[in-house]
């Protein structure tokens, strides 16, 4: 029945309904891996600033390691083996999420740390004269000027971390492309069903490059950087 559908009957019918669940699946993994992400890579960038060496180490370790192997090893070792290492039952949507959020930290810490190492130091000095304690300078004067100049980087890892969501396929999880896969797989028409995928993908990235242009408007507009 399916098969003698026109493009635009067996797109409605078929493809787009079924795609718009794995697309909000997307969105959500995007989003909350974002945010996790962007508080971990925070933590991390300042740990890697830190002048305490054992603070700095562990953040380089943090991120030669997540940088440096595979995302898609790090989500199967995040669902198949930490489970049996510490013993607790883990479900593809938070295995996903930890694993998107552990890689997508380490890229924006060094997006955070090149941004604060951006300002003039003479800043820094400046409130160190005025009596601040180097976490008063950080977090009052460092990093507020920080957001405008980092918008753009992090707005790329943002889409690149929506496109990595494709990964997590592999642990069976309901997102855009596992559902691309098996309409597909079932109906045999890969045409209408990865066009409509690509327009997913697109889409979203086109409303965080939206949003972020815009924040970023707001931010020169108030002139906080």
């Amino acid at each position: 029945m399916e098969e003698t559908l026109g493009f635009w009957a067996f797109s409605n019918t078929i493809v787009i309904p079924r795609l718009l669940e794995g697309m909000l699946i997307t969105l959500k993994l995007t989003v909350i891996s974002g945010i996790i992400g962007f508080t971990i890579g925070m933590f991390v960038a300042l740990m890697r600033l830190s002048r305490f060496k054992i603070f700095n180490y562990f953040a380089l370790a943090y991120i030669t390691l997540f940088r440096g192997t595979p995302l898609l090893l790090q989500i199967l070792f995040i669902y198949f083996a930490v489970p049996t290492l510490i013993n607790i039952n883990l479900d593809s949507m938070p295995a996903g999420i930890l694993a998107l959020s552990l890689n997508c930290a380490a890229y924006l810490a060094e997006i955070f740390r090149a941004g604060i190492l951006s300002i003039p130091k003479g800043q820094s000095e400046a409130a160190s004269a005025l009596g601040l304690s180097y976490n008063q300078t950080m977090f009052k004067i460092i990093i507020p000027q920080t957001y405008r100049r980092i918008i753009p980087p992090v707005v790329n890892e943002f889409s690149a971390l929506t496109k990595e969501t494709s990964l997590v396929s592999v642990i069976s999880l309901g997102e855009l492309l596992y559902v691309t896969q098996r309409i597909g797989a079932k109906y045999l028409r890969p045409w209408e069903v990865y066009f409509w995928a690509g327009l997913g993908y697109l889409i979203i990235v086109l409303i965080l490059s939206t949003v972020a242009a815009r924040l970023e408007r707001s931010l020169l507009l108030k002139g906080g950087v």
